[in-house]
């Protein structure tokens, strides 16, 4: 995904969070502010200033989709930056960068195919070995598909509640 940018000029002048950590530059989870860019025949070279250091650096990517998956815009984590740890932030890359065929798919295929196994090696009648080898395929992916969202949903909202917990003005009385 290159979050529309069709251009390494669409980039300029913004922030992006690192989702991947160049040694001796930044690390997964900063914040980088693109100083500058340029992009020839043989890749896109960035210009950009790491946010917690206020660092220079230059790196180069062979494509504009090598250098979205190093960084991506993301409006709020930029805006309450200083309200959260890194820690929360590179749980909040982790979980936001996965998807149903990344985190979900690998636990399904293993689960169906252990619950054919058992059900093509212990039960005995044919038409209940597929009755219950569908019944238990579709509690598998439904409590795959509940983990996943839960998770994320309890990530979101720890972050929520982090950014929100001051919102109300410092403890402010009306009588």
């Amino acid at each position: 995904m290159t979050y529309l940018l069709n251009s390494i000029d669409d980039a300029i002048d913004r922030k992006f969070l690192v989702t991947k950590t160049v040694a001796g530059q930044a690390e997964a989870g900063t914040l980088v502010h693109i100083m500058g860019g340029s992009q020839d025949g043989t890749g896109v070279s960035v210009d950009y200033r790491v946010g917690n250091t206020y660092e220079d650096f230059n790196i180069k990517f062979n494509t504009l989709k090598e250098f979205s998956k190093w960084a991506r815009p993301d409006n709020f984590i930029v805006r309450h930056y200083d309200k959260l740890d890194k820690f929360d932030i590179q749980q909040y890359i982790k979980v936001s960068s996965a998807s149903f065929t990344t985190f979900c798919l690998p636990i399904l295929i293993v689960a169906l195919i252990l619950i054919w196994l058992i059900a093509l090696l212990l039960i005995k009648p044919v038409v209940v070995k597929f009755i219950f080898g569908i019944c238990m395929s579709i509690l598998v992916a439904f409590l795959v598909f509940r983990f996943y969202h839960n998770r994320r949903m309890k990530m979101l909202t720890k972050l929520y509640s982090k950014i929100g917990s001051g919102w109300a003005g410092g403890g402010i009385s009306i009588n």
